[in-house]
């Protein structure tokens, strides 16, 4: 089997779903889309190319293990989607999920409808907004791969997650523990979140990288403390 499909199918066991073989056909034209036009328009960085079934595929299926055990989110919002990682991949391993793809630049917002349209993706939705712009949302899901920093990522799932939703944000993608992960733990529990670490191991991501999950339960009056 294509060593790209076989990343992409380790990060996606480690996080719970299976990618039956349209889901992976689908995934090998993501691939070669974010090499011949996502990369050319500055989507990506000019030498990711022989890196892209592993630090942008498989490491945007590994946000799914938030979801693990538990019913897949009903929507998902993808904060600064870029050109649609880790929206799109979670898109293709979570078919039953309608993913929301928020970037605020005019060119990402071209190339996703191009990417979409390549991959007849029906569960998708594309919005070029700021994520101040829809501060008064709340959502099910939220997931963010460096758009924001990270607090500011912790303060707006604060502000828009709903009840008994989850975030996911990914803090880090070295092998090493990050050293903040504490601090922002602590802040998450402040704003009345749930927030775990959560190490992505070498085997589902080949170098291992960290998530930072928050999660909300309780009711509305918690949420504005």
């Amino acid at each position: 089997m294509d060593e790209g499909r076989q990343a992409a199918i380790a990060a996606a066991d480690w996080a719970g779903t299976t990618l039956a073989e349209p889901q992976l056909a689908r995934l090998d034209l993501l691939a070669q889309w974010l090499v011949d036009e996502a990369m050319p328009a500055g989507g990506l960085g000019p030498h990711e190319g022989g890196k892209v079934w592993r630090r942008h595929i498989a490491d945007s299926l590994t946000f799914g293990v938030a979801f693990k055990g538990i019913d897949p989110p009903s929507e998902i919002l993808d904060v600064g989607t870029g050109v649609g990682l880790p929206g799109i991949p979670l898109a293709l391993a979570l078919p039953d999920t309608t993913v929301t793809l928020l970037d605020r630049g005019g060119r990402r917002i071209t190339l996703l409808h191009r990417i979409v349209g390549i991959l007849e993706l029906t569960n998708v939705v594309i919005e070029q907004a700021d994520i101040h712009s829809v501060a008064d949302d709340h959502w099910h899901a939220m997931t963010y791969r460096g758009a924001v920093s990270a607090p500011e990522a912790v303060g707006l799932t604060s502000k828009l997650l709903a009840d008994d939703g989850t975030s996911v944000l990914g803090l880090s993608t070295r092998p090493d523990r990050p050293q903040r992960a504490e601090e922002l733990i602590g802040v998450a529990q402040a704003l009345g979140l749930d927030a775990e670490l959560r190490e992505v191991p070498n085997e589902a991501l080949d170098g291992g990288a960290w998530l930072l999950i928050m999660r909300r339960s309780g009711t509305d009056d918690a949420k504005d403390e």
